[in-house]
């Protein structure tokens, strides 16, 4: 996946927590992209648990939860195995 996907999640991410979005139309101007892809976008975002709204009166979506999305690599995860281990040990248990 390019970059520039994960660098469009960020910034709509970051445009939503401070409820500065605009308009659809407005965005995904603001993004370079069309209507469909931000909607593609939008939908993602929500099936990956994201509580998202659009307020009318404002013109701006919004997160009706706190919250965000944060893409980075972090070296202090448990790995896949050591996960697993973890999950067959609270079975047993």
């Amino acid at each position: 996946m390019p970059k520039r996907y994960f660098d469009r999640l960020q910034t709509i991410d970051y445009l939503i927590r401070i409820k500065g979005t605009g308009k659809p139309a407005q965005l995904a101007k603001r993004l370079r992209i069309s209507e469909r892809t931000l909607y593609e976008f939008l939908k993602m975002m929500k099936e990956l648990g994201a509580p998202i709204e659009y307020d009318r009166y404002k013109e701006s979506y919004y997160y009706s939860e706190k919250g965000g999305f944060n893409i980075r690599f972090s070296k202090n995860l448990v790995t896949a195995t050591g996960a697993v281990m973890m999950l067959l040990l609270i079975n047993l248990w």
